[in-house]
């Protein structure tokens, strides 16, 4: 499919978050209305560690709309956090999942274009947010973690807006074969060497490629 919708936007504020009040910026509330997309993200969105969330890179989380049902058969007595919004997205889509990208996809939102760079590796503030510790082992044994995008042309989106693909640069390497290599560590060789160098892969993927492939590489290997 060509097109999805955005069904939903969410933006958060620094804040405390379960027993411990750890700070972040992982429940989101819905936007109403237009919203100013930057480099970095929404206009007003926040996160507290920026080492791994954020940036460049990951300047808006985005989910699909359909796994939130797919969660609530799993664990139904979480049921009612999960909604738009619920594992911490700016951006609910309908109409993807990850199985219908690409790395480097390009997207066109309102007035706005976004690339696929990477998908999200649930930490522990996710478990924090449901007083679940299982379910970042789930997300990463189902595969089911939404992706990154980065800003590759500012402007304004809004709840409703089509999302449309309107560039894919790398048709040959799929983002659900990402995320099992991200999950497994089982990439071979000459994805790595692929990785290396793929343009819209997040800078942080294209080190780690690189950098397997130089352990590879030593010497007594």
């Amino acid at each position: 499919m060509t097109s999805a919708t955005l069904v939903s936007i969410q933006r958060g504020s620094i804040a405390p978050l379960g027993p411990d009040s750890v700070p972040s910026g992982f429940v989101k509330l819905p936007v109403d209305g237009p919203i100013e997309v930057t480099s970095l993200g929404l206009v007003g969105d926040e996160q507290a560690d920026l080492t791994v969330h954020g940036g460049p890179d990951m300047a808006l989380y985005a989910y699909p709309a359909g796994h939130y049902a797919r969660w609530s058969v799993d664990y139904p007595e979480h049921a009612d956090k999960f909604i738009a919004g619920g594992v911490g997205e700016n951006l609910t889509i309908d109409g993807w999942t990850e199985a219908d990208l690409c790395v480097g996809d390009v997207h066109a939102i309102g007035s706005v274009r976004l690339q696929v760079s990477r998908p999200r590796q649930p930490c522990f503030k996710f478990a924090l947010r449901f007083g679940d510790n299982r379910l970042p082992k789930a997300m990463v044994r189902n595969g089911r973690a939404g992706w990154y995008y980065r800003v590759i042309a500012t402007g304004t989106i809004d709840a409703g807006d089509m999302v449309t693909l309107v560039d894919r640069p790398n048709p040959g390497f799929r983002f659900d074969r990402l995320l099992q290599i991200i999950n497994f560590n089982d990439a071979s060789y000459a994805e790595l060497r692929t990785m290396a160098d793929l343009p819209g892969l997040a800078s942080k993927l294209r080190e780690l490629a690189r950098l397997a492939i130089a352990i590879s590489d030593s010497p007594g290997r």
